[in-house]
């Protein structure tokens, strides 16, 4: 790719926005990491081929993102993760006293959210 466009440039800004969630998921264990990863890897996909490769070829972001890329599967690991971090937040919600209606509005949310993620499959189908 040569030359910015605005495009280009809007795709970049949400790759390092998308990148940095994930940073800031690896030591907040209420926000997950691997779908801020996803993002970015797509997002540099269209703007920074340089970046894609190397999130691609990360030791650690690496697979997952592979694994979602190829097989549109999420790790067993990961989805125990995601659920975990649904239910505390969830649960944190519940003892702040957070109005009835918050709680029924991400009680559902996280519900939906939860149900996907365990539906996706947990790796390469044989």
């Amino acid at each position: 790719m040569t030359g910015w466009t605005p495009a280009r440039a809007l795709w970049f800004a949400g790759g390092l926005a998308a990148l940095l969630l994930a940073l800031v998921g690896v030591v907040l264990p209420l926000l997950p990491t691997t779908p801020f990863v996803i993002l970015a890897a797509a997002c540099f996909a269209q703007s920074s081929p340089r970046l894609h490769d190397w999130l691609l070829g990360h030791r650690v972001f690496g697979p997952a993102i592979q694994n979602w890329r190829d097989h549109r599967a999420i790790p067993r690991k990961g989805k125990i993760a995601a659920v975990i971090a649904m239910a505390a937040a969830f649960g944190l919600s519940v003892a702040l006293r957070l109005a009835p209606w918050v709680l029924v509005a991400q009680g559902t949310a996280l519900s939906v959210m939860a149900g996907w993620i365990v539906t996706r499959p947990s790796g390469p189908r044989a």
